[in-house]
């Protein structure tokens, strides 16, 4: 299936969002593919998203519409680099990527 969007889940003040929303901007502009910024939207999180043990949901999260509008969850938060913890945004670029190309 093709995919419409890529959908990023964020808020102002969640700071791990910065990078998420660097990864898909990076992905959206290089794939053509329309990004979506959905702010604190947590009836979108609780329907489509990744829960915890408790049903709770965590930001930011990235997913991608696809044809038809099937709600596909991609990644919660960016991924993180073995050697010093901080955000691996190439990674993450390259996830995202990889999971494109296998819709």
């Amino acid at each position: 299936m093709k995919v419409e969007a890529i959908i990023v889940v964020t808020a102002d003040w969640e700071k791990a969002g910065q990078y998420a929303l660097k990864v898909c901007e990076a992905v959206s502009e290089a794939q053509k593919v329309p990004l979506e910024v959905k702010k604190e939207d947590y009836d979108f999180l609780i329907s489509h998203g990744e829960k915890d043990e408790f049903g709770g949901v965590d930001m930011p999260q990235i997913f991608f519409r696809l044809e038809g509008g099937t709600i596909k969850h991609i990644m919660t938060r960016v991924p993180l680099r073995k050697e010093d913890g901080h955000p691996d945004l190439e990674k993450g670029i390259k996830d995202i990527t990889e999971a494109m190309a296998k819709q």
